[in-house]
């Protein structure tokens, strides 16, 4: 089974009847340290594939850089909701680079990252801590580029960034 499906999977074994609780998921550490590996692999794999052509379209990657004061600051809703914008972009980036890509091995590993990046966000959607459920309708700081790789970098930075930190946060306050 694809390894995005994994962790959908094995957050949907940890739902309880009518309550999402993530904190099994969240409490177990490896679960995003091999997230983290996967994203470095797939970076790498498509690094290796042959002449990867300039995407025509470019793709809106966002800016996932961050400090760790400002990250610290944020409510874990913001987070959160930070999180979910950045991987809509990304979604939609591999998605768009997706149609444009001819090559099998670049489409293959394209698809692998819309499917993780895809089950993160909508994992993502399932945690809340505010009132409502999350609507597209943000703005996060994006740039735009032509390299495919690009995509990979960005989702590894956001795994290996944001969403370990998120998952961290997560884990103080439900692993107690």
């Amino acid at each position: 089974s694809p390894p995005g499906l994994l962790l959908l999977t094995s957050f949907l074994l940890h739902v309880k009847e009518d309550r999402a609780s993530p904190t099994r998921l969240v409490c177990d550490n490896r679960l995003i340290q091999k997230y983290i590996v996967e994203a470095k692999d797939m970076e790498k794999r498509v690094g290796q594939c042959q002449a990867l052509p300039a995407l025509s379209c470019p793709a809106v990657l966002p800016l996932v850089d961050f400090t760790f004061q400002q990250w610290k600051s944020k409510s874990n809703e913001t987070k959160r909701r930070e999180i979910l914008c950045d991987l809509a972009l990304l979604v939609g980036a591999a998605a768009g680079a997706r149609g444009q890509v001819s090559d099998e091995c670049g489409a293959r590993e394209l698809s692998q990252l819309y499917r993780h990046a895809n089950s993160f966000f909508l994992l993502l959607q399932t945690f809340s801590w505010e009132a409502g459920h999350w609507e597209p309708s943000c703005s996060p700081h994006s740039v735009e580029q032509t390299h495919i790789t690009s995509i990979f970098l960005t989702y590894r930075q956001l795994v290996q960034g944001k969403l370990r930190f998120f998952f961290y946060d997560l884990a103080k306050d439900l692993c107690k």
